[in-house]
C-alpha cells in the first residue's frame, strides 16, 4: 500500500473517469442517483478518493451502491465478481496473524482494511450487496465478526452458492486462495 494517502492530481482525474463509466455502466447498483454530486463529494475529499482507489488497485472494482439520506453520505462497495485478488490469503485480524505459528500469512483482514481506509463489510451489508448481483460464486469473503465469536477464536466469511448467500465459521488464524475480503467506503 502507498504511504501517500493521494492521489496527484491527474491520477485523481483519471480514477475519477473509471469511477464515472463504471456508475454509468451499472445503473441498477444505483438507481435514481446522479454522478454530478457523487463527484463534488469525492472531490472535496482526497483522502476518501485515495481509499476508494486502493480498493480498486486491488481487484475490487469499487461503485457506488447507495445513498445515506441521513448522512448524506454514498456508499461505494467492492463490486467485483470474486472476492478481491489482491486483498486474498490473509487471516482474519492481527491475534489470529500473531496466533500462527507454523506457515503464517502476509497479513490480516482487519489490518489490510485499515491501512486501506476502508470498513470491512458486516452480514446485513454483504446480504443488501448480493441484492445487487451475483457476487463470491467462486470465492468467499470475511465479514465483521461479533466480539463474542472472535473471544473464542472464530471468524465469519459468506459466498454465493445455489443462487442463496451463505454464512459460515472458521478459525480466524485461517487462510486461503480463494477467501478475501468486500470493503467499503462513505463520502
Amino acid at each position: 500500500m502507498s504511504t501517500n494517502r493521494k492521489l496527484e492530481t491527474e491520477e485523481a482525474k483519471a480514477f475519477l473517469e473509471i469511477l464515472k463509466d463504471r456508475f454509468e455502466q451499472n445503473p441498477s447498483r444505483h438507481k435514481g442517483l446522479k454522478w454530478g454530486p457523487i463527484e463534488a463529494k469525492l472531490e472535496a475529499k482526497p483522502l476518501k478518493i485515495w481509499a476508494i482507489s486502493q480498493m480498486e488497485e486491488t481487484g475490487g472494482e469499487p461503485d457506488v451502491i447507495g445513498h445515506d439520506t441521513e448522512t448524506d453520505q454514498y456508499v461505494f462497495c467492492d463490486c467485483s465478481v470474486e472476492s478481491p485478488k489482491g486483498r486474498r490469503s490473509l487471516c482474519y485480524d492481527h491475534e489470529a496473524l500473531m496466533a500462527r505459528k507454523k506457515y503464517p500469512p502476509s497479513n490480516s483482514v482487519l489490518e489490510v482494511a485499515a491501512d486501506m481506509g476502508i470498513e470491512l463489510l458486516d452480514e446485513a451489508q454483504y446480504r443488501s450487496l448480493q441484492e445487487l448481483g451475483a457476487f463470491d460464486l467462486k470465492t468467499s469473503s470475511w465479514i465483521q465478526t461479533p466480539t463474542s465469536i472472535r473471544e473464542l477464536g472464530g471468524a465469519l466469511f459468506c459466498d454465493r452458492r445455489y443462487d442463496t448467500v451463505f454464512l459460515y465459521h472458521n478459525g480466524a488464524d485461517s487462510y486461503y486462495g480463494a477467501r478475501g475480503f468486500r470493503g467499503l467506503v462513505r463520502v
